[in-house]
């Protein structure tokens, strides 16, 4: 029997896991600073697994600048909209309509409802940057914990990432598979929803008072009301304006179908949809209808935007580096032999798309990659697996993407840094409800598979 791994492949899974134990190590225990402690790590084991002297660098600077050539853009187009709400009030607005439809005791539901709508269409750093200003004006309304508030606004982020079409990720797996649009997403909702429910208000309930967290958080700090003696803007005006991006990148991802593909109007749909243009619209639309129309003069405005993007600097050099380990673990080889484990496990189809997107989420850190490249690693078999539905293997791959979030993932350090949590109590809250949702996620489809 051809062993799953050679002597060479089980080193490179070993150093894998000695490198985030060593990380984890060095942040929580040794105080080192988390960016500095990321480089290091990286540098170290690209070195012992013997890639190249030459290449190291190059590896680690690529991955970097590939993670921050988009996020960095969100983040601080993300934050300035943010800034904006805060000062406006229409944060305070919004938060106070959601308090009073739902009710206090019930916010983290109306969180987590928030994030399945708004992150349909976005990725889920720019969802994460348009509703966190809403979670933190909330918790500070409702004296609650951020936890208890936004554990559950991530969690419906992450299940629509993942799991439900036309969120781009989704809806690129459902291509691959051949899968049916309209029945994935009847069946991704029947999976995802209750996913969301115990990984988001019912986990956030459990592991809110277990959490301590510091009073001092610069982020939410940023985003703290200054003006109570202005008047609160207009619900409508509030909600379209943080909706605004939203609609845009939803009308991107429907470009085919509203338009001929390759036509002016098609490429100015996919133009306008794409999520940096999308949040520049919102961002120059918001100085008019939160800023100039509130008030506020151009000098003022143009403080708040710089003033909000200092705090920003550190939670943008983390999820680089974050790209950049992910990057060495590619690139010394650790992804193959992780991908090679996955691909000789003898299990039903739908649990090899969930183990292969799994082990490739661990290794590289982006639910994005874990989908797609499972998805190409899977489909041919699906070819000759005909009792296999394509839209319930497309929901299993994604919800193996999604499984615990940690050091490699920018998704880790942002909720981190916005929440203000050490690197352990990020692994007790957001690692942990990103592992319910996948496991959750799977024994659901597989029940599915078994009446359908």
């Amino acid at each position: 029997m051809t062993p799953v791994l050679d002597t060479h492949g089980l080193f490179l899974l070993i150093a894998a896991a000695s490198a985030v134990i060593g990380l984890v190590l060095l942040i929580a225990v040794g105080k080192l600073n988390p960016f500095l402690s990321l480089v290091l790590v990286s540098l170290a084991l690209a070195a012992a697994t013997g890639m190249p002297l030459g290449s190291i660098v190059s590896s680690f600077e690529t991955g970097t600048g590939n993670t921050l050539g988009h996020i960095a853009i969100v983040v601080g187009l993300g934050t300035m909209l943010g800034k904006m709400m805060a000062e406006s009030r229409a944060s305070d607005r919004i938060a106070e309509t959601l308090i009073q439809l739902f009710g206090e005791k019930r916010v983290p539901w109306s969180m987590m409802c928030a994030g399945l709508v708004v992150g349909l269409p976005v990725f889920f750093e720019v969802g994460f940057v348009l509703l966190v200003p809403i979670a933190f004006t909330v918790a500070r309304r409702t004296r609650t914990s951020l936890i208890l508030v936004g554990l559950p606004m991530v969690a419906g982020l992450s299940v629509v990432h993942g799991l439900v079409p036309p969120h781009p990720a989704a809806m690129l797996a459902v291509t691959i598979f051949h899968a049916d649009v309209g029945r994935t997403i009847l069946y991704a909702l029947l999976i995802g929803i209750p996913s969301a429910i115990i990984a988001g208000p019912i986990y956030a309930r459990f592991i809110a008072p277990r959490i301590v967290l510091d009073p001092h958080n610069p982020m939410a700090e940023e985003f703290a009301e200054q003006q109570l003696d202005r008047p609160l803007p207009g619900f409508t005006i509030s909600m379209a304006t943080i909706l605004l991006p939203v609609l845009l990148m939803l009308l991107g991802s429907w470009a085919g179908v509203l338009t001929t593909p390759g036509s002016r109007a098609n490429k100015a749909l996919l133009f306008v949809g794409s999520a940096d243009i999308a949040l520049m619209v919102a961002v120059l639309i918001s100085f008019v209808t939160l800023g100039i129309m509130r008030g506020f003069s151009r000098e003022t405005i143009l403080r708040f935007t710089n003033e909000c993007l200092a705090p920003t600097a550190i939670i943008t050099l983390l999820i680089g580096a974050g790209g950049g380990f992910g990057r060495i673990l590619q690139d010394s080889g650790v992804s193959q032999a992780i991908v090679s484990v996955a691909l000789h496990a003898h299990v039903s189809l739908l649990l090899l798309g969930w183990l292969v997107a799994a082990l490739i989420r661990l290794a590289t850190g982006s639910a994005t990659v874990a989908l797609t490249t499972a998805a190409g690693i899977v489909a041919p078999i699906l070819a000759h697996t005909p009792s296999v539905r394509p839209e319930l293997l497309a929901i299993a791959t994604g919800a193996g993407s999604l499984i615990f979030s940690h050091v490699n993932d920018g998704g880790f350090w942002l909720v981190k840094e916005y929440f203000n949590m050490s690197v352990i109590d990020t692994m007790k809250t957001w690692s942990v409800s990103e592992t319910l949702i996948s496991i959750i996620a799977l024994l659901l489809t597989l029940g599915l598979a078994t009446v359908i």
